[in-house]
């Protein structure tokens, strides 16, 4: 009997690790996992470890700033955690084994005082330069006026592109079509790759905090049933417009953010195609739980609690409310690496 990680993967997921510790990658590998995604918290806490200490001092050494610093040590840790998936790449001849490399979320920070149009071309001119020679890196853009703005040309140009903060239908057709107009200036399919990841549990978040009125039934079935809705979508789009490598969802915030919920909970129920991008924690949990997981995907909610999500939840403010919270929890971390790095500067320097 394959073992509960396994199970899932033989039902027809991939299993990408919402991570880059080279230890987590180990571990999630053999239990199946065939890619990771990195952030600035995942960056945050490797460095917080020392193990990146011997890096950071050659660095700074260098004369790098700060802000130079944190990006450089990120592209190393990134580029390892594609080494280890590469072999995973050239398998499926480029449909897998990807690292995703968020781009600078201070971009959308207000203070930065960039136009709309200069974040858009700032993510072009980004996600050329991150992906550059980068075989098996995907470039992260969120899901942002500026960030749809940028991933026609990323796309045009040959950039593989997971979009992030996705919240709604409505980002996803956005960015989807967007995507889709630059493949076609492209001239060839054949490494055209992109993915949409749609965060499901801070949806849920949502609705416990702003929709109160949801009855026990539906509470806490809004982030499934939104995310089985955009999952079918793209299945129907790419199905009328065939490519050579799968473009796909990410099943992204699985974690629970319910303390009564069992760990496996979006885990469970979204088993079957696509990607499941899941925290070490919560492949740990789920690979400790025992259980054999089977295709779940395409089983929809009962009608009567589609029909109460449609009734009392608002899609436009849902997406408002998240993106403008998102927004803020991803610029933060990035300014949380800068001050860590200033601080490791001050004390490596005391050594």
């Amino acid at each position: 009997m394959p073992s509960p990680l396994a199970s899932i993967v033989e039902a027809g997921t991939r299993l990408w690790l919402d991570s880059v510790d080279p230890d987590l990658i180990a571990a999630n590998r053999a239990w199946g996992a065939t890619g990771a995604t990195s952030n600035p918290i995942i960056i945050s806490d490797l460095i917080k470890t020392g193990r990146y200490d011997g890096d950071l001092a050659e660095l700074m050494g260098d004369g790098l700033t700060d802000d130079e610093v944190a990006w450089a040590i990120a592209d190393r840790i990134v580029a390892a955690a594609q080494e280890a998936f590469h072999t995973v790449w050239e398998n499926t001849r480029g449909d897998d084994g990807y690292v995703s490399f968020e781009l600078d979320p201070l971009l959308e920070d207000p203070a930065s005082g960039l136009t709309h149009d200069q974040r858009a071309a700032r993510y072009v001119e980004l996600g050329q330069y991150w992906s550059a020679d980068q075989a098996n890196r995907m470039i992260k853009v969120p899901a942002t006026p500026a960030g749809l703005d940028a991933l026609e040309e990323l796309a045009a140009h040959g950039v593989p592109l997971n979009v992030t903060l996705v919240f709604s239908m409505r980002q996803y057709v956005a960015a989807r079509d967007a995507v889709w107009r630059g493949a076609q200036r492209r001239h060839s399919l054949s490494r055209f790759k992109s993915v949409y990841s749609i965060f499901i549990s801070r949806v849920d978040v949502y609705t416990q905090q702003h929709v109160p009125e949801l009855s026990a039934a539906a509470q806490g079935q809004v982030g499934l049933a939104n995310v089985k809705e955009i999952w079918r979508a793209n299945q129907d789009f790419w199905r009328r417009h065939d490519t050579p490598l799968a473009q796909e969802i990410v099943f992204a915030s699985t974690g629970v953010k319910n303390a009564t919920d069992p760990p496996w909970k979006y885990v469970e129920a979204l088993v079957g195609s696509d990607i499941q991008t899941n925290p070490p924690a919560t492949n740990a949990a789920v690979e400790a739980s025992g259980r054999t997981f089977t295709r779940t995907i395409d089983q929809a909610h009962p009608a009567e609690v589609l029909d109460e999500i449609a009734a009392k939840v608002d899609p436009a403010r849902m997406e408002a409310v998240l993106m403008e919270e998102g927004v803020r929890k991803f610029a933060e971390p990035q300014r949380a690496l800068l001050r860590l790095i200033a601080e490791k500067r001050t004390r490596l320097a005391e050594r």
